[in-house]
């Protein structure tokens, strides 16, 4: 009888750890087959338990699955790499043109292309592209687009800022000081009291309002106030942005990045077997990239390195896109022509406002 129970119980544990680290395996970073193979074992787990009527054991597996899920940490990639989106869609052109529309036209107007008709647009369109062709030769090169899309992008940024203008602008002087920001800001009814530590994000916030602060009167005006709501947009904002950036990941305080402490930041224990991938891949890059004086850890040079990369732009890689797509005579640039024949890559079959598109542009 003793050794049919000790059986018994060792049987029971046994299904209980396996049940176990077949749920912190699909809590990780696995390929999807792999997490579909995990997957059926559980639920064949799962199945023996029910038929063997082992209730507790079940119940125990229902436990450590709470706990799997709890202590886990998934190993998404975060996104640490300042520059801005020029759209809210990923770039799939195979699934349609919505992030070329948003690049060239602005998130703001390229929701009004259902409005327009084909023969409008394509009228509209050619505005745009005599627009764009700043030195009058008949052609758009890929340099005049980039500059076109940069617009557009800051015309975006700003237009944001000038929605939330008025509700910081509380004595309406045409200024928004640090006390009225933070007064609105956070004097609104939130609990500072919470779980959350407003007073961290108070802390950066503040930093922020003085790097865009240029005259130091602690006083913006919308162009300081669109540098502070949209830093990674402009230069003289990366020195805080980069501090932001070491001040999280920096968690030993010695003013460096270490190999452990970037990929903590990643959400995986330094030194974890068998890696996702993503994650040895990141290590790698780390290593062989990032760290540029191979001495093991990210100085604040190699931070911003990182952080603003000299070889990634968005805008270029967006206009040599277009140009790419639409050049049909590939001579490396764009007619007039070759862009109305492309329409839909552009403006679709319809196309926004665009006096109010060429209003804003010459605002700048």
């Amino acid at each position: 009888m003793f050794f049919q129970f000790l059986m018994t119980l060792l049987l029971r544990l046994l299904f209980v750890c396996v049940f176990y680290k077949c749920i912190q395996s699909l809590n990780h970073s696995l390929l999807v087959p792999c997490r579909l193979l995990v997957l059926v074992l559980v639920l064949v787990l799962v199945l023996v338990l029910l038929c063997l009527r082992m209730t507790r054991p079940l119940l125990l597996c229902f436990f450590f699955c709470c706990v799997a899920f709890g202590r886990s940490k998934p190993t998404e990639k975060k996104k640490r790499v300042m520059e801005a989106l020029l759209g809210h869609v990923q770039h799939e052109d195979d699934k349609g043109f919505e992030y070329d529309h948003e690049a060239f036209l602005g998130e703001d107007d390229a929701p009004e292309f259902d409005k327009l008709p084909l023969e409008e647009s394509l009228r509209r369109l050619g505005l745009i592209v005599d627009r764009i062709d700043v030195n009058k030769d008949g052609f758009i090169s890929e340099d005049e687009l980039q500059i076109w899309i940069q617009s557009v992008q800051r015309n975006h940024t700003f237009h944001e800022m000038e929605s939330q203008w008025d509700q910081y602008d509380a004595d309406r002087d045409g200024l928004i000081s640090w006390d009225e920001y933070n007064r609105t800001k956070y004097s609104d009814g939130t609990d500072l009291g919470s779980e959350f530590d407003y007073s961290r994000v108070m802390e950066r916030e503040e930093r922020r309002f003085r790097a865009a602060d240029r005259d130091a009167d602690l006083k913006a005006d919308k162009q300081e106030f669109n540098a502070f709501l949209h830093p990674e947009n402009h230069l003289h904002m990366r020195e805080v942005l980069v501090q932001e950036t070491m001040g999280e990941i920096d968690k030993n305080g010695d003013g460096f990045i270490d190999l452990k402490e970037f990929m903590e930041d990643l959400n995986i224990p330094e030194g974890e077997e068998n890696l996702p991938e993503e994650a040895e891949t990141e290590r790698q890059h780390f290593l062989d990239k990032k760290d540029k004086n191979k001495d093991g850890k990210l100085d604040q040079q190699e931070t911003s390195d990182w952080l603003f990369r000299p070889d990634l732009s968005f805008s270029d890689a967006e206009a040599k896109h277009l140009v790419t797509e639409s050049d049909a005579d590939k001579d490396g640039k764009l007619t007039k022509t070759e862009i109305l024949n492309n329409h839909e890559m552009f403006v679709g079959s319809q196309v926004t406002n665009y006096g109010e598109a060429l209003q804003r542009h010459d605002e700048f």
